[in-house]
């Protein structure tokens, strides 16, 4: 087994553990709103602190899935164009399209990651439950790195590709 298999075969047993953190924030976000609904119309007494839970568990559940949605190809691809191309202009073209997603996703991970060192020093809570921001800007900045190095070992294989026609 090579050393981008094993760096994959890591990455992806990350990303399954992970995207059930996903999975659950996704559940909160029902049951949160369900509870909220239901109590406010029949009970006239809604949850306190709802929608920033809604919102906190929406960041923690897109970010937690991404790397997930990305090695199971739900994100959307556009290529009617690069299809007509030969094979090895093909490969090249996803190579250099993966490295630019590297760059972004690593952009990303950098400025959550400062993003969430402002929120911790200056102390940002929610607004109505006061729930602290930083763990979870912590958290999303953490679960971006499986979808850059998803990204970047397909780079690897693209160019494995154009080099091997």
């Amino acid at each position: 087994m090579s050393a981008l298999e094993r760096i994959d075969k890591f990455n992806r047993t990350v990303i399954h553990k992970i995207e059930w953190v996903g999975f659950v924030a996704l559940l909160v976000m029902m049951l949160v709103t369900c509870i909220d609904v239901i109590g406010a119309k029949l009970f006239l007494s809604p949850i306190h602190g709802a929608l920033d839970t809604v919102e906190i568990a929406q960041l923690v559940a897109i970010s937690f899935a991404a790397a997930a949605a990305l090695i199971y190809g739900r994100h959307i691809e556009v290529e009617f164009f690069v299809t007509i191309l030969p094979k090895r202009i093909q490969a090249g073209i996803e190579c250099v399209v993966k490295l630019l997603g590297v760059v972004l996703f690593a952009a990303i991970v950098w400025r959550l990651a400062e993003h969430g060192h402002y929120l911790h020093a200056g102390g940002e809570v929610s607004p109505t439950a006061r729930i602290p921001l930083s763990p979870f800007t912590y958290g999303a900045a953490f679960a971006c790195i499986p979808v850059g190095i998803v990204l970047l070992l397909e780079a690897f294989s693209s160019f494995f590709r154009m080099v091997r026609r």
